[in-house]
């Protein structure tokens, strides 16, 4: 792939930029992202859940992408034909709203252009940018197999829709009726109850008296919203509250219109909240239409669909709601029909497109009936055919399911799936078809006009697992592909999306479209709060990773991520994940500068023998195990932790100790047949493989100047990202290693931090005695490495030794024996104990400060959760402190 460079000119610190575009179109161009069916294998499949085409790359998309490539790439790694297939979705709403505004900003209307000319701009609009999103996917390393890439209104999909509604249709599970419907008056359509997003906002309860019209008193009722009074149809009371007993029957008037109205008995008005009344308004209401169906009261629209009122609001049509609302409230007032207004805060559904207040009114829509679909669906995953990760939101699943409502699929919009219904203007005739009809079938005539309104966006992408590989037709993708293994996307759409595919793909197909349900959380800011424009706490993956590279960001998003959890962004996680790259760089680096000239000592290095050295024991020894874990891990879907292993692994292990001992045996000498080189080849190798669907870009660029430097593997791939995934070889386990190299670990690290509590400074060598009764051989045997790596001279062994002890000295407790280091000459102790008291001293007042303010319950209740929490990590860090000082302090005075 490259041409081979000297280390001179392999770059000191690893280079993202010039790295990713480069290994992506190698990647590409190779074909490795097109997976070949071979029915003798069992293949692994992720469909991408399809960004809008209107969308740009965000942070949600970057973990998404991020979790769902890294099970794709180890899977490749594990031999299986996987395919991820992209695509992106139309975007009803979001698109047509888009063009829109642009079209606004030319001075043209959508209605200036018709049906088929905006929808001709829309399409212009979308081959302009709607590759957009593809080409920001391709920069995190999505292994996505381009040939296949799929637009929900790509011929195949679009015909899959169609195929659907009609088979929907006829089995009695689509219908058209009149219902309450949430409309947005800004985008002109109906929006399922998934589309609706509610906020809590503060307004008033107005309270009103409708006055009885036989003058015998009146009911007094409260609402949010008084202009919706003007559809009022009746006046509701619960038949078992005794306070209104009398009252059934008669009738009240209506304020401002004068009408009058029946006063009901219905028990979904609840006993002893509010005033016992309550307005019934059946054309703006949910749950005031089901009780006007129940007692058979008209329904009253006020309102037209641009948001203003109707002939039906008497003297206020013509207004914007918000407008007569102010108005009314004057005109109640004027007339001592108000009783008193008191500040109320409620939740107010707003559309999940563009922000404005959504408004309950009745249409004729099309509706899925669901109940029958969610059964299949729900036994599914109760069967466990279909596992949803974390389990716990196996309760949110059925919950839902367990009390679905019918969908309102029909939207009032132009561009999308135009619904397959057609009506003949001759006889009347409702003709449903996959293919347009030329004539009627009643009566013969040719003057058919298609129904106006277009699908729910989600319609289409509910058939997104099978509608992608070729269904309805038999296709050899279908066949092979489907169901598909995974389904990876955020618990936030568990509703919109994740239980729509699962009831139109046993609806479809038979069977659940995967066997997985992954869910992730959100991505945070560093503070914890959820991202948003506008609190101005995004974070774009595009600019971290022109500043820390793809794999950093890769990286950052999926260590120590845990399903179903919400998670924070912060730069130090991004600096230490673009660390973590630079430390595998440098290793590389210093390990294939030693390869150069030495391939006699690298025969055989792909495939080694048991070795014999303690150290290269230890190291094959540790990297089975790992591979153990790891695959582990993977199988449990515990990516966050695999990736933690591998990190620990090639950090505190190959990088700062293996590499470190090499060194030692490099210097000294070739090793008499005995080099570490094979290893330390071998091991990085190993690593390279084990990281690569986590770090896809850095590790393939080492592992293809690795594989210049080393002699030839006749079994190696062309390229990382097909290599063999690594698994364990019990054969390398060695217990005895492990535990003798730990020793020396052990032994190094007290001498080192005897050094950091001492403040002794890194270029003075200090004396120590090891007392090791049953492993004083192994310490001798590694006496090169324990004096170079804990700057020791001299190193002497024995508790005839231990004479050395004095009140000069310092005893360190290890686990299999104990270090006896005199520091004659080294520490004033005197001062040195002078110094812990005083710094004891000061840890203590902090610690009481921070006690005090964390007992405070004001300072808990009012700050900010994530200042609480800081508080409290300081409390803990100051705690740890003052024990370590103690403990320094305690060994001093013992002596």
């Amino acid at each position: 792939m490259t041409q081979s460079k000297t280390l001179s000119e392999i770059p000191r610190a690893y280079e993202p930029q010039k790295v990713e575009r480069r290994i992506y179109d190698f990647w590409s161009d190779g074909g490795y992202f097109t997976p070949e069916i071979d029915h003798g294998r069992e293949p692994f499949t992720v469909i991408m859940p399809p960004p809008n085409v209107t969308g740009e790359l965000h942070m949600g998309h970057a973990l998404t992408i991020a979790l769902e490539d890294l099970m794709v790439r180890w899977h490749r790694m594990k031999g299986e034909p996987s395919l991820y297939l992209p695509g992106s979705d139309h975007a009803g709403i979001a698109t047509q709203v888009v063009v829109e505004r642009m079209l606004a900003g030319e001075g043209v209307s959508r209605h200036d252009l018709g049906r088929d000319g905006f929808n001709e701009s829309v399409w212009q609009w979308v081959d302009r940018y709607g590759s957009r999103i593809y080409e920001q996917t391709k920069r995190i390393g999505a292994s996505c197999d381009w040939t296949r890439a799929a637009f929900t209104l790509d011929e195949g999909p679009s015909i899959a829709v169609r195929t659907t509604f009609v088979n929907l249709y006829n089995k009695s599970l689509i219908y058209r009726g009149e219902r309450i419907t949430n409309w947005c008056p800004r985008c002109r359509t109906a929006l399922s109850d998934l589309e609706v997003k509610y906020q809590e906002e503060n307004g008033n309860l107005y309270h009103i008296r409708y006055k009885l019209d036989d003058g015998s008193g009146a009911l007094v009722v409260a609402t949010t919203r008084p202009e919706t009074l003007l559809g009022d149809t009746a006046v509701a009371v619960n038949p078992h509250d005794e306070r209104y007993t009398g009252y059934l029957g008669k009738s009240a008037v209506l304020p401002v219109l004068g009408r009058k109205l029946p006063v009901i008995g219905d028990e979904a008005v609840e006993l002893g909240f509010g005033t016992g009344a309550l307005k019934v308004t059946p054309g703006h209401d949910p749950t005031d239409f089901e009780i006007g169906q129940r007692n058979g009261l008209p329904s009253v629209s006020v309102m037209n669909l641009d948001g203003t009122l109707n002939e039906n609001a008497g003297q206020y049509a013509g207004q914007e709601m918000a407008e007569a609302r102010k108005n009314i409230v004057v005109q109640l007032e004027e007339e001592g029909l108000l009783e008193h207004v008191e500040p109320y805060q409620h939740s107010v559904g707003h559309c999940d497109r563009c922000d404005n207040v959504v408004e309950p009114i009745i249409t004729n829509q099309w509706y899925v009936r669901m109940e029958p679909l969610a059964k299949p669906a729900r036994d599914a995953v109760a069967s466990g055919d279909t596992r949803i990760i974390p389990e716990r939101f196996e309760k949110v699943y059925f919950n839902w399911m367990d009390n679905i409502r019918d969908w309102c699929i029909s939207r009032q919009l132009w561009w999308g799936h135009r619904i397959p219904v057609w009506y003949c203007d001759a006889c009347g005739e409702v003709i449903v078809e996959v293919e347009d009809p030329t004539e009627c079938g009643a009566c013969g005539s040719a003057a058919l006009s298609q129904d106006d309104d277009v699908l729910d966006t989600w319609f289409s992408s509910g058939l997104w697992p099978h509608s992608t590989l070729g269904w309805p037709c038999d296709t050899e993708d279908i066949d092979y592909f489907y169901p598909t293994s995974v389904m990876e996307t955020g618990y936030d759409i568990i509703f919109f999306w994740v239980a729509r595919m699962m009831m139109m793909g046993i609806e479809n197909m038979g069977t659940p479209p995967f066997h997985t349900i992954y869910l992730h959380g959100l991505v945070l800011d560093p503070e914890g709060v959820k991202m948003s424009k506008t609190r101005g706490n995004v974070l774009d993956p595009l600019q971290l990773i022109d500043m820390y590279g793809a794999d950093a960001l890769r990286f950052a998003l999926t260590i120590g991520n845990s399903p179903g959890n919400d998670q924070r962004l912060n730069e130090q996680k991004l600096e230490s994940s673009r660390n973590f790259a630079n430390k595998l760089w440098n290793a590389a680096r210093f390990v294939m500068g030693n390869l150069e000239d030495r391939r006699s000592a690298l025969e055989g290095w792909h495939s080694p023998a048991l070795p014999s050295h303690r150290q290269d024991r230890w190291i094959m020894s540790r990297l089975n195990r790992v591979a153990a874990q790891v695959d582990r891990f993977m199988q449990n879907y515990q990516f966050g932790e695999a990736q933690r292993t591998i990190h620990d692994f090639f950090w505190n292990e190959y990088a700062d100790w293996y590499i470190e001992m090499a060194k030692i045996r490099l210097r000294s000498t070739e090793e008499n047949g005995n080099s570490p080189l094979p290893y330390l080849a071998y091991v990085l190798e190993r690593v390279l493989r084990l990281l690569h669907p986590f770090m896809p870009f850095v590790t393939e660029e080492i592992w293809q100047t690795l594989k210049e430097r080393v002699p030839g593997d006749p079994d190696a791939p062309n390229a990382l990202i097909i290599a063999e995934y690594p698994t364990a070889d019990t054969a390398f386990y060695d217990d005895e290693a492990e535990d003798e190299i730990a020793l020396v670990m052990e032994t190094v690290r007290s001498i080192r931090n005897l050094r950091a509590e001492f403040r002794i400074q890194q270029h003075q060598r200090i004396e120590a005695v090891l007392d090791l009764p049953e492993d004083e051989a192994v310490a001798e045997a590694e006496t090169d490495s324990i004096k170079m790596l804990a700057r020791v001279e001299p190193l002497k062994f024995g508790a005839g030794n231990n004479g050395a002890a004095s009140s000069n000295s310092v005893s360190l407790v290890l686990s299999k024996g104990v270090i006896t280091v005199p520091l004659g000459g080294l520490v004033d102790l005197d001062k040195e104990r002078e110094r812990l008291r005083e710094e004891i001293e000061e840890i203590e007042r902090n610690r009481e400060r921070l006690t005090v303010r964390l007992s405070d319950e004001r300072f808990l209740s009012r700050a900010p959760a994530e200042v609480v929490e800081r508080e409290r990590e300081r409390l803990a860090t100051i705690k740890e402190r003052k024990d370590r000082a103690e403990d320094v302090l305690s060994r001093l005075s013992g002596n």
